[in-house]
């Protein structure tokens, strides 16, 4: 019976925090004006890191992307690693003058593979050191033409370690596409925006981000190979005290899944990342916290809490309990049925928050009201989904794999 109060308790405060926590984030970037960046000398020398797998049909266009940057194009060096290709990947490359290493491995699969394979070649060839910073972009990016020239303002500031504004190339596609969308359009303007008025460390994506020559020496290249690697090199780069920063006028459109099923064997890999980054990172995050009095480890322990596997726990016990006549069944169904108005209400803040982000990221949004109306209503559905991913994510073994992009 304590047991089953504990995780009441403890599930109540976790998710009350959360929901507090996201409501000042959301205040804060409504009615602060966001961090900008001083002009500055487009003088440093950047290295452009891509892991494509098969996409032939889609990476002339960021590699295009990146020849028309207002920044310096002779100061950005395209190197592409050809992970496991079966198609002309790897001749597209080269003929649009990028460099391209070609890697063949199907036991050590996925993009943290991958890029620790491309910046080996590049430390083993001598080639690491001219570079001031790398980026990481997914083959199926596009960026706005002033992308290099702000995230440089924001490295020459002084962050070692940045993230940038996760837009989406096809969010007017279907009710798919537009929760992933506005999920990511959610996190670029309430979360990172108001972290940087915190002053606290934001979390890098998996794409649009960069980090300087000394960050990549102290990880000796790249070092992260779960199923959520940008996770990982967030929780790394907090435990070792860094602090990411955030420029929100350095715009990335990213392909999002249009159907149900991509969506969900790309989220059942996140939600198992999750948990994979928990495990190993959680008790370092929740020590930093404590001893460090560090809001960026109280932020991402939060983050990473894996409320879904207590709620499956606490389901388990009382199932057990009452079965064994230590609790009634009444008193379990009423707890459920508990639940069941947190849901109701979790469907109708979720509502809220995608009209909230469309109202305040309408310029950068490109659909009809008339879409946008549907698919606030339809990202409910979409968010809810998660339940039985995540669900599915403790119990099964999940790898990575592929998703197709049509450009």
């Amino acid at each position: 019976m304590v047991l089953l109060t504990v995780l009441d308790v403890l599930l109540f405060v976790v998710g009350a925090v959360g929901m507090i926590y996201q409501g000042v984030c959301i205040v804060a970037s409504l009615f602060a004006k966001p961090v900008t960046f001083p002009e500055a000398a487009m003088d440093k020398r950047y290295a452009v890191l891509i892991s494509a797998r098969n996409e032939e049909n889609v990476i002339g266009n960021l590699i295009t992307c990146l020849h028309e940057q207002t920044y310096p194009t002779e100061l950005i060096d395209i190197w592409v690693v050809a992970d496991n290709c079966t198609d002309d990947t790897a001749r597209v490359v080269r003929d649009m003058g990028c460099h391209v290493v070609e890697r063949h491995n199907m036991k050590l699969v996925g993009k943290g593979y991958a890029l620790t394979y491309l910046l080996d070649h590049m430390i083993d060839a001598g080639l690491s050191d001219t570079y001031d910073a790398y980026f990481v972009f997914d083959a199926d990016n596009k960026l706005d033409r002033h992308y290099f020239e702000e995230m440089n303002k924001a490295f020459q500031s002084g962050f070692k370690i940045l993230t940038s504004y996760r837009n989406s190339v096809n969010l007017a596609d279907n009710w798919v596409s537009s929760g992933s969308a506005l999920w990511f359009i959610r996190e670029s303007r309430f979360l990172n925006n108001s972290r940087m008025l915190f002053g606290s460390s934001c979390h890098v994506g998996g794409t649009g981000f960069m980090f300087s020559k000394e960050i990549m020496k102290r990880n000796k290249g790249w070092k992260f190979h779960l199923l959520t690697e940008d996770l990982e090199f967030t929780m790394d780069s907090v435990l070792h005290g860094d602090r990411v920063g955030y420029c929100g006028s350095a715009i990335l459109y990213d392909e999002q899944p249009i159907t149900f099923a991509q969506s969900w064997r790309q989220r059942l890999r996140w939600s198992k990342g999750f948990l994979q980054v928990f495990r190993y990172y959680g008790p370092q995050l929740i020590r930093r916290a404590i001893k460090e009095r560090d809001f960026s480890a109280v932020d991402f322990t939060l983050l990473l809490c894996p409320f879904t596997m207590l709620g499956v726990i606490r389901v388990a016990l009382g199932i057990i309990f009452a079965a064994c006549g230590f609790v009634t069944w009444q008193s379990q169904l009423g707890a459920v049925s508990g639940w069941g108005s947190g849901i109701v209400l979790a469907v109708l803040g979720m509502m809220a928050l995608a009209g909230l982000t469309i109202i305040a990221e309408r310029k950068q949004i490109g659909a009809t009201n008339k879409e946008l109306f549907a698919y606030v209503l339809s990202f409910p559905i979409y968010m809810l989904s998660y339940v039985p991913i995540s669900f599915q994510a403790i119990f099964s073994k999940v790898q990575w794999k592929p998703i197709e992009h049509k450009g």
